[in-house]
């Protein structure tokens, strides 16, 4: 998950599944900001 979402190249890969899980609630969370931010600009270019 960390590296299909990444933007650029990973430092370190998490080890234990705690740190896993946590940094794909992460990457989910700020891709889906990043998606709403698209929407809303093309929502406002729209009208």
């Amino acid at each position: 998950m960390t590296n299909s979402t990444a933007f650029s190249p990973t430092d370190t890969m998490p080890l234990s599944t705690r740190a896993k899980a946590l940094m794909a609630v992460e990457s989910i969370a700020a891709l889906i900001t990043s998606l709403l931010v698209i929407a809303h600009a093309v929502g406002v270019l729209d009208q």
